[in-house]
């Protein structure tokens, strides 16, 4: 008997991917909730470890070690990420808010956002500072900076906890880089307040050894390119300016309608909002009954509660309270490899506190740079020979990974009798037919994918944008299309938020390419496939394949790499940077593109079967060859790393298997990865190459010449 997997009937929606979200995705991947379908919804790809942050302002980080990868994590927990910044919830509707993409439904949510700063606020901070956070922006500025040359000067604002970690370690930082350096931590108040009377004490000589000034009680007037201007008239040189103070909730939060308390969501011991659909966990929470600091360690301890209580509330098991410790350690950096541990009012300071501080953070880091190997289903005991070969020692690819061989294709297609209609021309090669209806000429193609993201928003974009590009290939302007879905198991309530989602983003993507959708077709299935079937008009003959010419320049509008990224992040073993930009690239239209090559001798798009295979269709249809140049070909950012690896798409094999003259190992081998919604091949008369690269450049492609066609027929590498 076939068993499905088990329908989908809930939708748990995480808001933010600060730590306590993080700990529970890791949670969840080990003991998933059947039935319930999670969303992460967070700004990138990777949230920062805030802990560890003096540590790499100091140098004592590379800069990656600061983030937990977010989308290597969701893909752990089996679930979908949405990378956008949330900007509000709809609590009737049960509706979370991201620009650019319809609503993401949910039945449960939960908050972990942290918080932001009120910095920008004051007058020329946005125009001459960089705040703390986000770290990426802050990470690059600092990076140039302290690289830089000659004297420095640098103003910390706030002189919390946080502004003194940060000022003791970019003193300690310039120090090190032999950099002479004015370092001064201003505050509206007395600094270090937070803390015991010895705990101060300490920090305060720890920045006096570092020649920090600390001004206090200061007002600032205004920030200006060189100096800070406090109200009493000082001027304060400054040529990088940070903060670390004006902490407060975000603006979107406010219009809710949750109880909040200071702009903070109001939550009760089971971390239950207002809203008993809504949690919240971390600094953008208040705990009404227990209320705390804001302070890390409350979130981490808050996460297998809240991992209890989600599940709870989507029908599995009984609420539990947090209940908050009284009192926590509290370990600050104090510039180079020392720290101060403060407890109860006692403290302790030296390198051996760092080298503790150094365990307890990279063991919270270690929970999502090693995630446990969680074991595969076994085979039945009695099974028919060869399933265990046929099913393979890693994931099925998706997306073009997942197409049928080249060979297999073009046999099946061999033995199919020609068009009997007159109206009907066969165009040997190419993937789309060209139909006369009346005076129009008119093209037709199909394409589906097999699901390679959770998120189905982004992977209904990437199936448009690839089923398109046989209509942009052909010079065809998009006219019509119809979708045909297919939806894993799941509720009749699931299945109407889904549809919803698929199709009006499905609408947007074919209406920005001039087309509409006018009907479609879906079924259930065990998993997610995404397919459209289009017709486009011609002005003109359509572009072919057959029409190259010996000398002709071969441009690429797009790199490549999106067949092994999409494999390892199957797997688990890319990161989630990498991803999000290859998912980018591959939901960028083609339309700007095939309008610049209008006047292109033969076209087609890189998809399933690689460039040499793509490459190759289009030279036996022209009777030529090609020379290929690798050092020009753009690659997507990972692809090589991963490639030298021994990461490969399902298809590689059978790729690799259409142009065996060429060379395997290296950047060559990706000439073989299967493309999903891949760049446009255009081989263009080779004195227009350079100015149509340029001008597809200025559009926004990553276009090159890659190479020429040439009279002796076979591909071969430029030597």
């Amino acid at each position: 008997m076939h068993i499905s997997p088990l329908p989908l009937t809930r939708d748990l929606v995480l808001i933010g991917g600060g730590h306590t979200h993080a700990l529970l995705l890791r949670k969840w991947g080990m003991n998933p909730l059947p039935g319930a379908r999670v969303t992460v919804i967070n700004p990138g790809p990777t949230a920062p470890y805030s802990g560890m942050l003096p540590g790499f302002v100091a140098g004592h980080y590379a800069r990656e070690e600061l983030d937990i990868d977010l989308v290597r994590l969701a893909r752990f927990a089996g679930a979908r990420v949405v990378l956008g910044a949330v900007n509000g919830i709809d609590t009737d509707k049960r509706e979370v808010h991201v620009p650019g993409r319809p609503p993401v439904a949910f039945d449960v949510a939960s908050v972990n956002i942290g918080i932001t700063s009120d910095m920008p606020t004051l007058p020329g901070f946005a125009d001459h500072a960089v705040p703390a956070k986000p770290l990426g922006l802050f990470a690059a500025r600092w990076g140039d900076y302290l690289n830089g040359a000659g004297p420095a000067a640098v103003a910390v604002i706030g002189g919390g906890v946080a502004g003194a970690e940060l000022v003791m370690a970019m003193a300690h930082a310039l120090r090190a880089k032999g950099r002479i350096a004015q370092v001064t931590l201003i505050d509206s108040a007395s600094a270090l307040t937070a803390t015991g009377a010895k705990t101060a004490a300490t920090i305060r000589q720890a920045m006096q050894a570092l020649g920090i000034t600390v001004i206090e009680n200061a007002t600032i007037a205004r920030i200006t390119s060189d100096h800070v201007a406090l109200d009493d008239g000082r001027q304060i040189t400054a040529d990088f300016v940070t903060g670390a103070a004006g902490a407060r909730a975000y603006d979107w939060v406010t219009k809710t309608g949750l109880d909040l308390q200071d702009g903070y969501i109001r939550v009760n011991g089971c971390l239950q909002s207002s809203d008993p659909a809504i949690f919240a966990a971390g600094d953008c929470a208040h705990l009404i009954e227990d209320p705390r600091p804001k302070a890390g360690v409350y979130a981490v301890r808050e996460a297998p509660i809240l991992f209890d209580n989600l599940r709870a509330a989507l029908g599995a098991g009984r609420m539990r309270r947090y209940k908050p410790q009284k009192d926590y350690l509290k370990l600050i950096s104090l510039g180079g490899k020392s720290a101060l541990a403060e407890r109860l009012g006692t403290s302790f300071s030296g390198p051996l506190m760092w080298q503790w501080k150094n365990h307890i953070d990279q063991t919270f880091m270690n929970k999502f740079r090693d995630l446990p190997q969680m074991p595969a289903p076994a085979l039945p005991r009695h099974h028919a020979a060869g399933l265990a070969e046929a099913l393979g020692d890693k994931p099925m690819c998706g997306g073009c990974g997942a197409k049928v061989g080249r060979g297999a294709l073009r046999a099946a297609l061999r033995d199919l009798p020609p068009p009997e209609r007159a109206d009907v021309t066969p165009l040997p090669g190419d993937d789309a037919a060209l139909l006369h209806t009346g005076g129009a000429r008119q093209v037709m193609t199909s394409d589906h994918l097999r699901s390679f993201t959770l998120d189905h928003v982004q992977m209904t974009r990437i199936a448009a944008v690839h089923a398109l590009g046989d209509i942009w290939a052909m010079g065809a302007a998009p006219q019509a299309a119809t979708a045909t879905i297919i939806l894993p198991r799941m509720s009749a309530e699931l299945q109407h938020r889904t549809m919803a989602e698929i199709m009006t983003t499905a609408q947007d993507v074919m209406r920005q390419a001039g087309a509409e959708i006018v009907g479609g077709h879906s079924s259930m299935g065990d998993e997610m496939t995404i397919g459209f079937t289009l017709t486009g008009l011609c002005d003109g003959d359509p572009i072919t394949l057959s029409d190259g010419q010996a000398g002709d320049a071969l441009i690429l509008t797009k790199p490549l790499g999106s067949g092994v990224l999409m494999a390892a992040e199957m797997a688990g073993q890319a990161k989630g940077a990498w991803i999000a930009e290859a998912l980018s690239l591959m939901t960028q239209p083609q339309s700007a593109a095939a309008r610049l090559l209008a006047g292109a001798h033969a076209m087609t798009d890189v998809t399933g079967f690689g460039l040499a295979g793509h490459l190759n269709g289009l030279c036996e249809a022209s009777d030529c060859g090609a020379e290929i140049d690798l050092d020009a070909i753009p690659v997507m950012t990972g692809a090589l790393e991963l490639s030298a690896q021994g990461v490969r798409s399902t298809i590689f094999d059978e790729n690799r298997s259409t142009a065996p003259e060429l060379p395997e190992g290296g950047k060559a081998d990706l000439l073989f990865d299967p493309q999903t919604a891949g760049g446009l091949l255009a081989a263009v008369a080779a004195d227009q190459a350079d100015r149509l690269c340029l001008d597809l450049q200025q559009a926004g492609y990553k276009a090159v010449v890659i190479g020429h066609l040439t009279e002796a027929p076979g591909l071969r590498l430029q030597s």
